[in-house]
């Protein structure tokens, strides 16, 4: 019994040594930051290491996170030492549609080195006002709680990563 028990404790290391990257999930009912392999995910349902309830898969965490007034701070802790990029935008703007499937790639490949938010500022004036948004689309990163950088205006995907990448 302790045999197979060992064999299986090298196979499961040798996977996680394998995967250089795993998904971080953060858990919707604790806010527990869970690492998900995506290989395993993909047959077997991920649950959360702290309250023990099923995780979204982490390809919904491929989708930008959908941060609201409420939300905001919550949010920020949960990037933790991880870039927060947000998405500041308006259903009415054009530019911030344009630029919609460009977040939606950084969101699918961020691969739990970056979190990427979106932030409507019809819906949410406090959030806006506080970092004083007042054209869209603009783009948030912060570090570690903090605001390290702003983006203004229609941007393309190249700059978005190599802003982002500076924080990382």
């Amino acid at each position: 019994m302790r045999e197979v028990f060992n064999r299986l404790s090298v196979a499961e290391s040798t996977i996680r040594r394998e995967n250089l990257f795993m998904a971080i999930v953060i858990c919707p009912n604790c806010g527990a930051k869970n690492r998900v392999d995506d290989s395993r995910a993909a047959s077997q349902k991920a649950i959360c290491g702290k309250c023990k309830r099923e995780l979204p898969s982490s390809s919904a965490g491929s989708t930008p996170i959908v941060v609201t007034d409420v939300s905001f701070a919550s949010t920020l802790a949960a990037a933790g030492d991880r870039p927060l990029l947000i998405d500041c935008w308006a259903p009415w703007c054009g530019p911030c549609r344009m630029l919609t499937p460009i977040v939606e790639e950084l969101a699918a490949e961020s691969a739990g080195r970056y979190v990427v938010a979106k932030l409507n500022t019809d819906e949410n004036p406090r959030t806006a006002g506080q970092f004083n948004i007042s054209a869209i689309p603009t783009m948030l990163i912060f570090k570690n709680g903090q605001l390290v950088d702003r983006l203004v205006g229609l941007q393309s995907k190249v700059n978005i990563v190599q802003r982002l990448a500076s924080f990382m």
